[in-house]
């Protein structure tokens, strides 16, 4: 049976909002005074308050661009849809409920290592934007954030890491009482993030304890919050607070940000993140993709007469010969230092004498497979002749040529330059993890990988080998050894994202002539994309070395900076302006 109002659109006609305006007057409801909140992402519609489902189709189609409106409490969301069901879709999350009466008081001493407030500073403000990009939700302002610190309806925390004072979390909470008199003395919980490198276990479960403690002080009764139906990660965590299922509904905008829930895959095959993120950028272009090999990473791009094939970042730009100049790590280091582009001091591993002479000229040195990657083989900081030994033979496991070089100070930085321009930078600092007094090295190096995997959909974790004991024993420790409260413990050396290291942003920081040297490395090289690893003392000081250069770098993992749109816009130069947002 039809609808009353459903001969009032044509079918498949995408209505604006002054159509469903008028709709919803026919019908006597009001939009104005129904209950809407603005977040700083976009807006938060009750749809319980709303007189009829006219007006709350109505004002979910007036969704600024960029924004991310949700309206939740949809009791009857089939009416909803049928007003727009070109722009509207049913959210595939479910409604789960605390009940605060029985929930125990926030107890900060269960969590001594993290400190949750508001925002107190506009840097706060702009690290809870800065965890919603690394998360890939959609960015909020800052700058709304901020002024609106204080709010009584919207609540902004974060959780502060107190020993280095990085904010790791955040949580926005909303009190229905104050937004729309709710008799029922509701409240929710929206935008718990995490940072993916949080090295601090707990942080997402005490955000959420804090903020319902905050409002059982309040005198709300519950505190609801909307998860993806298949996250189930998330759905252990607060089915161990204690919340339950709630029988409602949310209902979103068909943009661009939400078309994987709508639309669903199209492609079938499990791509990585750094042929995924390459992939979905070409897709939102209109760019033809075309997946050869998903387990390896190949696939082929297409537009108008043109096509390309891609393993990753690696594409047909690349040449044969660029690329054998950067997998060959001792032909690289010939290459840069011919061009005047300051090296490590190094030498191809051979002769015993010579070996040895290498390492008493400079003290500890690192060995290293001349090919190979994600870290593999590599040991650093060799001090003893038995020590070398041992890394040459590990490092022939992976490669029959084997590099010696002299072993750099500093921070391991990884600059991407695309199309001969530096697009992001980024810090990688090695995994390491933090004691609790409770648990030991082996757990904690467990837990931490664990964090790491399910952050970066497998391509992180920590590996427990010789490697990681030998780490351990120069600290005096070993996988069996409890870690007192708070002590740091480096688990490796490299600073590879494959075995466990983070990524830190420093894109924005970077000293004026560590951009020349990337730029006139890649030239030098002749490689249009590449990562090069550097050896620095701060990002934002002049002194450096290049160590790698990356033939096949991965452009996952440097939100925020735009790394696959760039390379999108090498590959296709006329195709950027057929992507909404692509100059962000």
């Amino acid at each position: 049976m039809q609808s009353g109002h459903s001969q009032e659109l044509n079918p498949g006609y995408r209505p604006n909002y002054e159509t469903l305006h008028s709709l919803a007057q026919e019908h006597d409801a009001t939009v104005v005074d129904s209950a809407t909140v603005y977040t700083g992402w976009g807006r938060i519609l009750m749809g319980h308050t709303f007189a009829d489902p006219a007006a709350l189709a109505a004002e979910l189609c007036r969704e600024q661009p960029g924004k991310r409106d949700i309206a939740i409490y949809c009791d009857n969301p089939h009416v909803v849809l049928s007003y727009a069901p070109q722009q509207l879709f049913l959210d595939p999350s479910d409604t789960l409920r605390l009940e605060l009466d029985a929930f125990e008081p926030f107890d900060e001493t269960h969590f001594p290592d993290l400190r949750i407030h508001r925002p107190e500073s506009e840097a706060d403000a702009h690290a809870i934007n800065d965890l919603y990009l690394k998360r890939g939700m959609v960015p909020t302002d800052p700058e709304f954030v901020w002024q609106h610190r204080d709010s009584e309806t919207l609540t902004f925390l974060v959780a502060e890491d107190r020993v280095t004072g990085q904010i790791i979390g955040t949580v926005t909470g909303l009190h229905h009482g104050r937004l729309f008199n709710d008799p029922q003395a509701g409240s929710s919980l929206w935008c718990l993030a995490v940072d993916p490198q949080a090295q601090r276990p707990g942080v997402g479960e005490a955000l959420v304890r804090y903020l319902a403690s905050s409002f059982k002080a309040d005198a709300c009764r519950y505190m609801d919050l909307s998860v993806m139906h298949d996250n189930s990660g998330a759905k252990a965590l607060y089915e161990k607070l204690g919340f339950s299922p709630v029988w409602t509904f949310s209902i979103k905008n068909k943009n661009a940000h939400n078309e994987a829930l709508f639309i669903g895959p199209e492609l079938e095959e499990n791509l990585n993140p750094y042929a995924k993120i390459i992939v979905d950028e070409a897709r939102a272009r209109g760019i033809f993709v075309e997946v050869l090999d998903a387990e390896e990473g190949y696939f082929r791009l297409s537009r108008g007469g043109k096509s390309i094939t891609c393993r990753e970042s690696l594409s047909d730009m690349t040449s044969a010969v660029a690329m054998s100049r950067c997998q060959d790590k001792y032909v690289t280091n010939r290459w840069l230092s011919k061009a005047g582009l300051s090296v490590p001091a190094f030498q191809l591993a051979g002769d015993p004498g010579a070996d040895r002479a290498f390492l008493e000229k400079h003290g500890r040195i690192v060995v290293k497979p001349c090919t190979g990657e994600q870290g593999k083989g590599i040991t650093i900081g060799v001090e003893t002749e038995e020590a070398l030994e041992a890394a040459i033979t590990r490092a022939r496991q992976f490669g029959e040529r084997v590099l010696l070089e002299s072993l750099q100070p500093g921070e391991d930085l990884r600059i991407v330059v695309i199309n001969y321009q530096v697009v992001a930078a980024a810090v990688r600092r090695p995994a390491q993890v933090i004691g609790d007094d409770v648990h030991d090295a082996r757990t904690l190096i467990e837990k931490q990988s664990r964090r790491r995997a399910a952050a970066t959909h497998g391509e992180s974790s920590i590996p427990i080998d010789d490697e990681t004991e030998r780490l351990l024993a120069e600290q005096g420790l070993t996988l069996d050894s409890i870690i007192p409260g708070g002590q740091i413990v480096q688990v490796r050396k490299t600073a590879n994202l494959h075995t466990g290291g983070t990524i830190h942003d420093v894109t924005d920081q970077l000293h004026p002539q560590l951009v020349s040297a990337a730029v006139k490395a890649a030239r030098r090289l002749e490689i249009p994309v590449v990562g090069l690893d550097f050896m620095v003392r701060a990002p934002d000081q002049p002194e450096h070395v290049i160590i790698e250069a990356n033939e096949r770098v991965g452009l996952a993992n440097h939100e925020p900076q735009p790394t696959a749109e760039r390379f999108l816009d090498l590959l296709f130069p006329l195709s950027h302006s057929a992507r909404t947002g692509a100059e962000r």
